[in-house]
């Protein structure tokens, strides 16, 4: 599953336990944050059984935040994205996956040219079953190797999703060349093409 996930982020860039039990049509969420939520949402928007993407913030203390003071780093929040999907098509470890093909987990003061914790990398459990995927996940991860430093992404119980200002839900969409110029000059695909091209991330791709 994961040559297949990689496969398709390479074209657009560049089983197991379900989180939960569902019935027919039922729609299960995941929340991740990866630094700029820009750059997040076109990556899952893309993939079989995923339904809607949505900028936000949460983690936070402030009620009703903005663009402008979550930026600021004065509400404890981070900019993330809550993903709306079929398990029945996608399981949450295909999303964890994902997840770890666009970000770099060892970074704790941020993400690539996004600086503070507004940017850090978490994934948000919503339930058990979740958090106990994500925790064995990131195990594996740093077990690989792949990135060759201490894997600080933190797992954390979901809480209150602040959907994002209109203008920066799928950003990549509407300003096409704003996005493209602002993601080439973070460094993110040039940091994550020369780690999972790698011959350790290569193995961790085939074991799994």
């Amino acid at each position: 599953m994961k040559n297949k996930i990689f496969w398709l982020l390479t074209l657009s860039s560049m089983s197991v336990l379900l989180p939960q039990q569902s019935e027919a049509g039922e729609t299960a969420i995941a929340t991740f944050a990866g630094g700029c939520f820009w750059c997040m949402e076109k990556p899952f928007e893309k993939l079989a059984g995923v339904k809607q993407v949505i900028s936000g913030y949460t983690g936070g203390h402030v009620a009703n935040p903005t663009y402008e003071s979550v930026s600021a780093g004065s509400t404890g929040h981070i900019e993330a994205i809550r993903i709306s999907y079929s398990p029945e098509q996608i399981n949450y470890n295909d999303l964890l996956e994902v997840f770890w093909q666009q970000i770099n987990p060892t970074d704790g003061g941020g993400q690539f040219v996004d600086r503070g914790s507004q940017y850090r990398s978490v994934i948000f459990y919503h339930n058990e079953t979740e958090k106990t995927l994500a925790e064995e996940s990131r195990r594996k991860l740093a077990d690989s190797g792949v990135f060759g430093q201490p894997i600080v992404t933190e797992i954390v119980k979901a809480g209150e999703f602040y959907p994002a200002e209109e203008y920066h839900q799928d950003y990549h969409a509407k300003n096409p060349v704003r996005y493209q110029f602002y993601r080439y000059r973070s460094g993110r695909d040039q940091f994550l093409k020369k780690i999972w091209e790698t011959e350790k991330a290569r193995r961790y791709l085939g074991d799994n």
